[in-house]
């Protein structure tokens, strides 16, 4: 909007500025119909979800080690809870398998079974969640 040389606006502009306004509670959509709204849920439930590094997958593989959708499930629980309360690098343990995880990043950046874990020493972090 520019001004004139008085620094008052015109009277078109004061009619744009007045009349071209949405109202209140109104939807604001995007050019493709999606709401606001719709993008931040949609991306809230994507962070929601944890993510394997690429170390954590090589793991998982060279382990033989397969998630179902329900422990898959329980590992973002148990990342949530961590989450809440502040942990940082936490242990999450989902039946018998331990997973560290980056809870900043939502991010898995280790995985092991039973076996593995048997005589391990967890470090480097500070909360653990069983799950």
């Amino acid at each position: 909007m520019k001004l004139q040389n008085n620094q008052f606006l015109s009277i078109e502009q004061l009619q744009d500025q007045y009349l071209t306004q949405t109202k209140p509670g109104a939807a604001v959509k995007t050019t493709d119909g999606t709401s606001f709204q719709e993008i931040l849920n949609r991306q809230a439930k994507n962070h929601e979800e944890v993510r394997f590094s690429k170390h954590a997958i090589g793991r998982l593989a060279d382990r033989n080690i397969t998630l179902s959708d329900s422990q898959i499930e329980r590992l973002n629980e148990g990342t949530a809870k961590a989450g809440e309360k502040g942990i940082k690098e936490s242990l999450v343990i989902v039946d018998q398998m331990a997973f560290i995880v980056n809870i900043p990043n939502n991010t898995v950046v280790t995985a092991m079974n039973q076996q593995d874990a048997y005589e391990n020493i967890f470090t480097n972090i500070d909360g653990a969640v069983i799950i």
